[in-house]
């Protein structure tokens, strides 16, 4: 069939006629109003013949005249990706030559550089064109609306854009439309002005409200008004852009993004969010609290797969509203500020009572207050003795995780995750950990209190540099060594892509440059680990190849790793120095005492990590278990492959262990957190309404050629930039700064020969930061949409103590 009347087609015919010409086709049987029109299939565009008599014969049964040819890709108007403006729509069309024409223009623009580049970015592969023919109207005015706010992703908004004349100005952004924003729940239209009266605005409204209901998603719709007052609907998409809903509760609920503090934006699998609500409750059960086995911590939602805390309650009650400022300055400003501007929201307004679990959580802080105290102290008083009882308590964590037999069933795997895996992360001291890593990060936070007026934040910095002690430093340290043993193989690993290296490091083809070792003591670790469902470096060590690869290009002494890393702790011991003279001749009491928590930090504050370093392995035990029972289950047809079991929840799994076929669920959830891995911004601060609370605000003041965010480490660099959103095979030249949307310790090893760091989100406590600091080189975090304003290759200068980043002039 290679002609097809728009009338005739619907949703199911994608693949023949594409999507414009699909959605078209349902807005018909629907029952609105589409300009006639007709369809020429991809049936065409395969066989590369058009069928030039039939297609004239159709134009002219369609009355002739003027006629609009439109792409019509298979590719287009899909739920993740719009494919906007990316292929090519012709106006005015008129009689056979032309028409012919336009239709094999339409076919070629599905190969320029732009619709490649974007099918790319999209994760499409191949794609095939129909075109569109209809009759052209001519409008007095047209234009877009979207069924809900493509800003601030408000579901209970619509946005009109309209302009006199044709709809395409405003698409392409050449004129300044007049909007219009409507509430979806009222009938009543604002004071419209501009070219479009209330009633058509209501008209709209009605039209939109149907096509969303229709196509069951927020939809973009294009339309226009003839000279006759009649509303035309030229096509509906869904929204792509939109960040997916949090589950309806029946009330407004304002949600805060963890990974904004992590530094882990990319959506956590099923089975990761979980593994971690399931541990996460083995904790609160230690300290007290009930649990409900069908949602444990309730409040810890997973919304696209970015986990979410609920802190509603804690904004409508009375106490913790007061202080809740302070504690998200962890947050940086922007999601700070968000937050703070919702407590004058009435739908916040105090009630009465304590947040779900703040009780019970409550109980479980005030019994650990005295065995708290006493391991604080101690730790302080003895860091040596500290810093052998954190280690010790890794050792025991990791003793404690015992795992089944190799002839155990998936059942079995499956019961050993959920109700063994965790029992000595989940202690409530963490068997001893937290006490000295709880007396450094107090040593290391009081000496600002200390040295106000005496200190700046730039040399109290200095103070954090070089720190000893922290396992992700030692690890990257490490991972340097192998870089200088594989200096004799230089050729090899650079020239060999990271995956062919990985590939031969396992086939036993690589020289020895003791990559086992390194594996054996750093192979649970990866770039967003806390995800069970992401590979540990054990399984991929290819990021590492790319590292080495990294580090192998360092020409310069001076700029080594170790090196830079002795040069920040020698600085920093000569700053404490210097701050004691000052300190103890300004202030004499507090200039000892602080000089003594500096001291104290240095022994004890890179402990920062250890937490989550022994909560690691129990994390790859699982992912083990999960995967061997992945496999039995993909063996028994209840999965397609063993990995599949990482976008199910545990409850999931262990229903498919008796039974249930879960093979098209999972192939869902995996194209689903593929779709979300694409997306490059994720809400800090989200309404129940899918509101981004930071959208809200009103635009800050911009300075010519500086981005502002803030201070993540002290210190000025100048470089050019790599930008790198996914730190596997990345690669970054000494003295570059490096701009990412967010690092976890899994970026780290990029640090290494950075010369500065910048980031979109983060907080100065977060892994980032803190190891920026330790190593010496500046950051700035916090910067909004900083992977997309700043370019690989810029000129640029970092201000990590004043928070800004200034793009140099070439």
């Amino acid at each position: 069939m290679e002609l097809i009347r728009l009338s005739d087609t619907d949703g199911s015919m994608l693949g023949l006629v594409g999507g414009k010409a699909a959605g078209l086709g349902e807005m018909i049987k629907a029952g609105e109003r589409v300009p006639d029109g007709f369809c020429l299939t991809v049936e065409s565009y395969r066989s590369g013949h058009l069928p030039e008599k039939a297609l004239v014969e159709a134009y002219e049964r369609l009355g002739g005249g003027r006629v609009a040819v439109r792409s019509s890709a298979t590719a287009e108007d899909l739920p993740e990706a719009s494919f906007a403006g990316q292929q090519d729509t012709y106006l005015d069309v008129e009689g056979a030559d032309e028409l012919i024409d336009a239709v094999r223009r339409c076919w070629g623009s599905l190969f320029t550089e732009r619709a490649v580049a974007y099918r790319a970015a999209a994760g499409v592969g191949d794609a095939a064109m129909a075109v569109v023919v209809q009759r052209m109207i001519d409008p007095v005015a047209a234009g877009v609306l979207f069924t809900a706010n493509p800003i601030t992703g408000c579901r209970t908004e619509m946005v009109v854009d309209a302009a006199p004349g044709l709809g395409t100005a405003i698409v392409e952004g050449t004129v300044v439309p007049d909007h219009y924003v409507l509430d979806q729940r009222r009938e009543a239209a604002p004071n419209p002005g501009g070219c479009l009266s209330a009633e058509q605005l209501g008209r709209l409204r009605a039209a939109g409200l149907r096509l969303q209901q229709h196509f069951g998603s927020p939809q973009d719709i294009e339309w226009a008004l003839d000279d006759a007052d009649t509303l035309w609907l030229l096509q509906s998409r869904p929204i792509t852009t939109l960040f997916p809903l949090p589950p309806d509760t029946g009330d407004t609920r304002l949600y805060l993004e963890f990974g904004h503090v992590q530094g882990m934006l990319r959506p956590c699998t099923p089975m990761g969010v979980s593994l971690l609500k399931t541990g996460g409750s083995r904790w609160f059960q230690e300290a007290g609290a009930r649990i409900d086995r069908r949602d444990p911590l309730p409040r810890l939602v997973p919304i696209g797969g970015r986990l979410y805390f609920d802190v509603t309650d804690f904004l409508r009650n009375t106490t913790m509203r007061r202080r809740i400022g302070t504690s998200l300055e962890i947050y940086g400003p922007r999601v700070q500020g968000a937050v703070l501007r919702m407590l004058d929201d009435p739908r916040f307004a105090p009630r009465p009572g304590l947040p779900f679990h703040l009780g019970s959580a409550l109980k479980g802080a005030v019994r650990m207050v005295p065995a708290g105290l006493v391991g604080v102290v101690s730790s302080l008083s003895d860091p040596v003795r500290g810093r052998a009882r954190a280690r010790r308590g890794v050792a025991e964590i990791k003793r404690m995780i015992v795992p089944p037999g190799a002839s155990a069933t998936a059942a079995e795997r499956l019961r050993w995750v959920v109700e063994d895996s965790h029992r000595g992360v989940m202690s409530i001291d963490m068997r001893g950990i937290l006490w000295p890593l709880a007396a450094g990060l107090i040593a290391g936070t009081i000496p600002s209190a200390l040295l106000e007026g005496v200190a700046t934040d730039e040399e109290l910095d200095t103070v954090l540099g070089g720190m000893p002690h922290n396992v992700t430093t030692q690890m990257d340290l490490k991972l340097w060594d192998l870089a200088v043993r594989a200096r004799a193989h230089r050729d090899l690993f650079l020239g060999t892509p990271p995956q062919d290296l990985a590939a031969k490091y396992f086939a036993g083809e690589l020289p020895d440059i003791g990559m086992a070792g390194f594996l054996a003591a750093y192979g649970m670790r990866a770039a967003a680990e806390i995800d069970v469902g992401v590979p540990r470096w054990s399984e991929d060590p290819a990021p590492l190849f790319a590292t080495i690869a990294n580090y192998l290009r360092v020409e310069d002494p001076g700029q080594a790793p170790d090196a830079r890393f002795e040069a920040a702790a020698a600085r920093a011991e000569r700053m404490i120095e210097t701050l004691s003279r000052r300190a103890r001749l300004r202030r004499p009491i507090r200039g000892r005492l602080a000089v003594f928590f500096m001291r104290r930090s240095r022994q004890l504050t890179g402990l920062r990590e250890i937490a989550k370093f022994a909560w690691l392995p129990a994390i790859q035990a699982c992912r083990e278990q999960l995967l061997l029972a992945g496999a039995d289950l993909a063996a028994r047809g209840r999965l397609e492959r063993a990995d599949d079991i990482m976008f199910l929840t545990l409850d999931e799994a262990r229903a498919a262990a008796h039974g249930v076929d879960q093979r098209e669920l999972a192939v869902s959830r995996r194209a689903e957190h593929e779709r979300e891995l694409r997306r490059r911004t994720v809400p800090g601060a989200l309404l129940s309404d899918g509101t981004d609370v930071e959208a809200l605000a009103p635009a800050e003041p911009a300075q010519d050629g500086v981005l502002t965010g803030m201070s993540g480490a002290a210190g000025h660099a100048t470089g050019r930039a790599r930008v790198i959103r996914d730190p596997a095979g990345a690669r970054i030249e000494p003295g570059e700064i490096l701009v990412a949307p967010t690092t976890d310790p899994g970026w780290t090893p990029l640090f290494m020969t950075a010369a500065g760091l910048v980031t979109e989100t983060g907080s100065p406590v977060a892994h980032g930061p803190t190891v920026a600091r330790e190593y010496g080189i500046p950051a700035v975090i916090c910067v909004r949409n900083a992977t997309n304003e700043i370019r690989t290759g810029q000129l640029i200068t970092i201000d990590g103590a004043a928070g800004t980043v200034r793009m140099e002039p070439e």
